[in-house]
């Protein structure tokens, strides 16, 4: 009997467009898909319909096609691959770590693009090198990233003066990451860095939601405040389906430069514990060095300025791990 309905139903409509015929207590339900309302044509087919001794009423339904998973998420062309490098909360050098995983991994081959959606304390212009330097767009439409030290880079503090405060509420500021994520040439890139916001707020949640990423990267330091507020990060990321790519434990330890001992200043692997306790990867850690600082504050970060130091290698060790996981 369907299947009867069906073929009468594609005389009018291409069969593409007839997503089911059925028939219940009399009635055909004809539902269509992608298909603009057409009276006449849907007045033609319900009276084929209705000469059949089975039929006593017709309900045409029309419907649009079900969207593919990805398309609620933010489009940002030519980018394959985007992880999030995140804390739960400010202080634990975050922004720091992203900014050198994101040179290591281009010190591995990668085509790295950095974004900074710390947009309330957004220091990647700083640390590249670019503040004060306002954005270039050709076409009044787009932004061209900037080029700094290998990488290409956008932040909302290319857009505003250092010292000027903003105060937005979460929809606003939600919007003007899109659109610098979204509306900036970046060309083809392998690994996109998102240097989030501190915490697990309204942001964090939009960007983990609309932005599809391909894991995360939770900073912490040993201290017990810092990872009780690490493992709110992790379950924030869970709740919302982003993989976890592991934890970082920077300023895990002060390495003496003259005599090489280790001081556990802010406790002793308290990241690497937790991240078994949670079943998560641990990455590696970064010691607590005043070059890492300063390098930064500088506009060129270690991994930058001193390829061949532990501390690099320390980052590219974490990269290469990144890599393999995602």
């Amino acid at each position: 009997m369907d299947a009867d309905l069906r073929s009468i139903a594609e005389k009018f409509y291409a069969p593409e467009n007839i997503e089911s015929v059925k028939v219940f207590k009399n009635r055909a339900i004809v539902t269509l898909v992608n298909v603009d309302e057409d009276a006449v044509k849907a007045a033609a087919l319900e009276q084929e319909l209705l000469q059949l001794p089975e039929i006593e009423k017709v309900s045409i339904v029309y419907t649009a096609a079900r969207q593919n998973e990805d398309d609620h998420h933010w489009k940002i062309a030519g980018v394959k691959k985007i992880i999030a490098v995140a804390s739960g909360k400010g202080g634990v050098g975050k922004s720091t770590t992203a900014v050198n995983l994101a040179l290591a991994l281009a010190d591995l081959g990668k085509k790295v693009a950095l974004f900074d959606a710390d947009i309330y304390g957004p220091s990647v212009p700083t640390m590249l090198g670019y503040e004060d330097v306002a954005p270039v767009s050709y076409d009044g439409k787009t932004f061209q990233p900037f080029e700094n030290l290998g990488l290409k880079s956008m932040s909302i503090g290319s857009l505003i003066p250092r010292d000027t405060p903003l105060i937005w509420r979460g929809p606003k500021a939600c919007g003007a990451l899109q659109q610098l994520l979204t509306d900036v040439n970046w060309g083809e890139i392998d690994i996109m860095v998102i240097d989030m916001p501190p915490g697990t707020g309204d942001i964090q949640i939009t960007l983990a939601q609309q932005v599809k990423l391909n894991g995360a990267v939770i900073v912490s330091t040993p201290q017990d405040i810092a990872l009780i507020d690490a493992v709110k990060g992790v379950n924030m990321f869970k709740r919302v389906e982003v993989p976890i790519l592991g934890i970082v434990e920077n300023m895990s330890y002060y390495l003496c430069p003259k005599c090489g001992h280790k001081e556990f200043v802010f406790g002793e692997h308290g990241a690497k514990e937790t991240a078994e306790q949670m079943g998560e990867t641990f990455l590696g850690e970064i010691p607590l060095n005043i070059k890492i600082r300063s390098y930064a504050d500088g506009g060129t970060p270690i991994v930058y300025a001193e390829p061949d130091s532990l501390f690099s290698e320390a980052y590219r060790q974490i990269a290469q791990k990144i890599i393999d996981k995602i």
